[in-house]
């Protein structure tokens, strides 16, 4: 019985740790990923608040480019180079296949979201993971798509463009972007390390939990065995035994209880009554 039951309770034991880790990987995952949707709308705040309260209070005396306060992604860029000061690990960048500043030119990987938006339009959103130095790395992609005629005065040709933007920046980079064209994504990278080792743990501790219930189970499993059924039918084996071998003294086996070990307890005191009856009778 306990080997049929240990077969039982590994078999359970694999399933759950697969299943437990699968569940408790994608709860991490969730709440990285939520972590990121936070990061990813408090830029958003910063690019709204720069475009609706700084651009005009700065621009309401002089209607040329400032350079690059005014610049909603320039403003939410520098915010979040604060925040790694405390959290290396967390990046915030709008990459551009053709951006205006250098530093905001798309790597690779970066670029590998970019022309997904490009490719399929109405996507609005990408999630991707990736290994970095510091481990694997949860990034949340949105696109940056021309939605505004107003964008184009600053990247349409350098003519156009202010003349301050232009010698700041050159007149290389930054042009020929059409509305309603996908130039680039806005990337919210969080780490994965934290969140998994927290999985990990919390496998351990269920799986913990798990192994010490089994065990109990068993040892209680057991003693109630012993006391409910080997104990009982020890006891009768050895008194059938007696009897068997003619001994009249053999002690009688006590039946208390309704169980079914009671009832063929009972059942064989009559039965040994009637036999001890039955060679009485033929003694006589």
């Amino acid at each position: 019985m306990n080997l049929g039951l240990l077969v039982v309770f590994a078999i359970a034991f694999v399933a759950s740790w697969w299943f437990l880790d699968r569940q408790f990987v994608a709860t991490a995952r969730q709440d990285v990923l939520q972590n990121a949707r936070i990061m990813m709308s408090a830029a958003n705040a910063v690019r709204v608040y720069t475009a609706r309260e700084v651009l005009p209070a700065v621009q309401r005396d002089n209607e040329d480019w400032i350079a690059p306060v005014t610049v909603p992604s320039y403003a939410a860029q520098t915010n979040f180079r604060t925040v790694r000061n405390d959290h290396p690990d967390y990046t915030y960048k709008e990459a551009a296949l053709n951006p205006t500043n250098p530093a905001d030119r798309a790597l690779d990987w970066e670029a590998d979201f970019i022309n997904s938006f490009r490719n399929t339009p109405g996507q609005t959103e990408l999630i991707g993971e990736r290994e970095t130095p510091s481990g694997p790395t949860l990034t949340l992609a949105r696109p940056i798509t021309i939605q505004n005629e107003a964008c184009l005065t600053c990247h349409s040709t350098p003519d156009r463009a202010p003349a301050r933007m232009v010698a700041a920046y050159g007149a290389a980079n930054g042009f020929g972007w059409r509305m309603g064209e996908t130039v680039g994504a806005q990337l919210v990278s969080v780490p994965m390390a934290l969140a998994l080792r927290s999985a990990q743990a919390n496998l351990y501790s269920a799986m913990a939990i798990l192994l010490a219930i089994f065990v109990g189970l068993m040892v209680a499993l057991n003693l109630l065995i012993h006391a409910i059924v080997i104990r009982p039918v020890g006891l009768m084996s050895r008194t059938a035994t007696a009897v068997s071998l003619g001994q009249q003294d053999a002690e009688e086996f006590p039946a208390k209880g309704r169980d079914e070990i009671s009832e063929l307890g009972r059942a064989f005191t009559r039965m040994r009554r009637s036999l001890d009856q039955a060679v009485k009778m033929l003694g006589d």
